[in-house]
């Protein structure tokens, strides 16, 4: 943070329900340190094409980046704890008037975990703490009558967020089915939702998951969704995006389809609005090639992404709300209000003319309002509009500046202000709108802007894990330089210490009462120096009547002749 006049964060406690839950279902006696790094909620472009008739929707996207750590022996001496980064996991949040959509970026291991040397059949820690914040993250941005959106898609890399992983023996890399089935099996908890959420609202009227594997059938597609009698039926193949976008009618598939960071299916779809950019499909929003959003999954499978041996799944868990079809008629109503609201800080002149324009409105010339007819007015009315076109058309004249008056007399110094604390402006802005719910319990540990929160993440790709000694540096670097540009309580904050309080039992004492074993003096043996002396007779019998060997004689050999 060397580069600002000074650091842009300010005061900010931790998220005590996050660190609540993790303390329930980590393993009992095993520390974590926890480290959550956000950002506000930004102007972004829409992750979703508007129809040709329509604008793009106001979207707002937040980031938050969750690191784990442990602390084990260094590799010098081993007298003195360390901490290594074990996971980390991005999510980003993007946030409309319609939905609240929840993308899982990245999400990496170093390998450093067996090094808690866990008990064997203990639940992988990764699983647990990848549900937590993702359940965390739903609640703290759920919204009334707003459904929300988990996303991502599947595909095997040997690193993600820590560069020289690979080449720790310890980590074990998943192929791409293994993946699948693993990314399915920690989104499958997401679907069990309890009636009721923390904050005393009702969750959610339906949570369906979708998969899609591109190159495979349904019935292949089904093996990778968890037999679990619970969500087995809430689990559908194929895709949710005719059902999540909010656009009625008819449109383009290219409307449907998000469009997200280092996605697969992103990179398809910029390949394919060229042919509307330059064919003829400029005005109805239309590809050449691909007609309908079945054809375009058809097309994915042969990708070089998806195919050639490998294979990429996409994964949605669709939260519908209760009562979700009111959602729709208060929008139009909500977005004009923004829009009004931000016309107040304009001055009069440019703000009598101002339209507001909602995702519904065309900017064709039909559906622009018109000034009434003079004729028609009463005086009052016609004074009424005179002074208005007068304010929104002023003549030259009243445009004219006036002329500064001249300066005269002493000049008084003003006395510098010191400044005494840092003021964090990134936090003054409205925690509730019509297109974000951003409240202080939903926050990281530290909260910075998006260039440093850039800038943060590209030195983790920056550094080196390829061994314990580098990791436990390359960690000590990483925390304190987001540290450094922290203050107060913020600074303080990040990287608190989770224990576990969760009990697993372990899978030989659970198969111990589950199997009938028999006991040592109902096992009868058969010795092997005594015999039956009635079978060694009808031994000796058959030995003395069985044939020998059938051997023929030179007789029986014929030779074929030689010619």
């Amino acid at each position: 943070m060397a580069a600002h006049e000074g650091p842009i964060s300010t005061t900010s406690a931790a998220s005590s329900e996050l660190l609540q839950k993790l303390t329930l279902i980590l393993p009992k006696g095993i520390s974590f340190k926890i480290y959550h790094l956000s950002t506000p909620p930004s102007r972004t472009s829409a992750i979703y094409s508007a129809p040709p008739t329509a604008r793009p929707d106001r979207t707002y996207c937040e980031s938050h980046f969750l690191a784990v750590s442990i602390q084990t022996r260094s590799a010098d001496d081993g007298a003195e704890p360390v901490d290594v980064l074990v996971y980390a996991i991005e999510i980003l949040i993007y946030s409309t008037a319609y939905d609240t959509t929840l993308f899982v970026s990245k999400a990496d291991s170093t390998g450093y975990l067996h090094l808690l040397d866990l008990p064997r059949g203990t639940p992988s820690p990764i699983r647990a703490i990848s549900v937590a914040f993702l359940k965390h993250l739903l609640e703290r941005h759920q919204r009334p009558n707003i459904q929300s959106v988990v996303s991502l898609f599947a595909r095997a890399q040997d690193q993600y967020l820590f560069p020289g992983s690979i080449e720790y023996s310890g980590k074990h890399v998943l192929d791409d089915r293994g993946l699948v089935r693993w990314w399915c099996r920690v989104l499958d908890p997401l679907i069990q939702q309890p009636e009721v959420s923390t904050r005393g609202m009702k969750h959610w009227d339906k949570v369906l998951g979708y998969l899609i594997i591109p190159g495979l059938d349904s019935h292949e597609t089904r093996s990778y969704v968890p037999r679990s009698t619970a969500s087995g039926t809430q689990w559908t193949i194929g895709h949710p995006l005719q059902e999540i976008s909010h656009h009625p009618g008819d449109v383009p598939p290219r409307c449907l389809i998000p469009h997200f960071p280092d996605d697969p299916k992103a990179r398809f779809l910029d390949e394919l609005d060229d042919e509307i950019t330059k064919g003829e499909g400029r005005m109805n929003g239309r590809w050449k090639s691909v007609k309908t959003i079945d054809q375009f999954w058809d097309m994915m499978a042969f990708r070089q992404e998806c195919s050639a041996g490998r294979m990429v799944g996409f994964i949605w868990i669709v939260f519908k709300p209760y009562k979700a079809q009111s959602a729709n008629e208060g929008i139009g109503d909500s977005q004009s209000t923004v829009v009004t609201d931000d016309q107040s800080s304009l001055p009069r002149s440019q703000n009598s003319n101002f339209l507001p324009v909602t995702p519904a409105t065309s900017f064709t010339t039909s559906s622009q309002t018109h000034p009434q007819d003079p004729t028609t007015m009463s005086t009052e009315d016609v004074i009424l509009f005179t002074s208005q076109q007068t304010i929104a058309n002023p003549t030259p004249c009243m445009t004219a500046k006036k002329k500064k008056p001249k300066l005269t007399g002493p000049i008084i110094p003003r006395e510098p202000r010191i400044k005494t604390q840092n003021k964090n402006y990134l936090i003054d802005i409205p925690e509730t709108t019509a297109y974000y719910h951003w409240v202080s319990s939903g926050r990281g540990q530290v909260i910075v802007d998006e260039s440093d929160y850039k800038r943060i993440t590209e030195l983790l790709l920056r550094l080196d894990f390829a061994n314990l000694e580098l990791t436990t540096s390359s960690t000590r670097r990483w925390v304190n330089e987001v540290r450094s540009g922290a203050s107060g309580s913020m600074g303080e904050a990040w990287g608190q210490t989770v224990t576990g309080t969760s009990i697993f039992e372990s899978p030989s004492a659970t198969s111990a009462t589950g199997v009938n074993t028999l006991s040592v003096g109902l096992v009868k043996k058969k010795r092997k120096g005594l015999e039956d002396p009635t079978n060694s007779k009808s031994a000796e019998s058959v030995r003395e009547t069985a044939p020998a060997v059938n051997v023929l004689g030179a007789s029986m050999i014929r030779k074929k002749a030689k010619v």
